[in-house]
């Protein structure tokens, strides 16, 4: 699992794929890793800032979108802007086509969530 931020949500998000014998990946906003969480395997500080968004994006299989601000929503234009599939849990509602169809994949809760990335993972 590739792990963008610290604290809140995404640290549970962390400490769910550590105990599932995930390895965590962090790629971190700032230029240390101070305030990392500690269920992180592997900290990459970047001193980016939100520009970082950008190479979680590429990185990525498949994007999973958790509630979220102006970051996630970054994250989101930048992975449909790629073609990189984004799955939303309780998130920003934007990315119709030119059809009025969301290109977001909507899931009702995190295990659904995990469960289509892993399908997207794999196609």
């Amino acid at each position: 699992m590739l792990f963008v931020t610290i604290g809140g949500v995404m640290d549970a998000v962390a400490k769910g794929a550590k105990e599932a014998g995930g390895i965590v990946v962090g790629v971190l906003l700032g230029d240390t890793r101070i305030g990392a969480s500690k269920y992180l395997d592997v900290s990459l500080p970047t001193g980016m800032g939100e520009a970082r968004n950008v190479l979680i994006v590429k990185a990525a299989d498949v994007v999973i979108a958790i509630g979220g601000e102006y970051g996630t929503l970054s994250e989101i234009a930048h992975a449909l802007k790629m073609s990189t599939p984004v799955i939303g849990l309780k998130t920003w509602d934007i990315g119709k086509d030119k059809f009025g169809v969301s290109r977001i994949i909507k899931a009702d809760d995190p295990i659904s969530a995990v469960e289509k990335a892993y399908k997207l993972a794999k196609e």
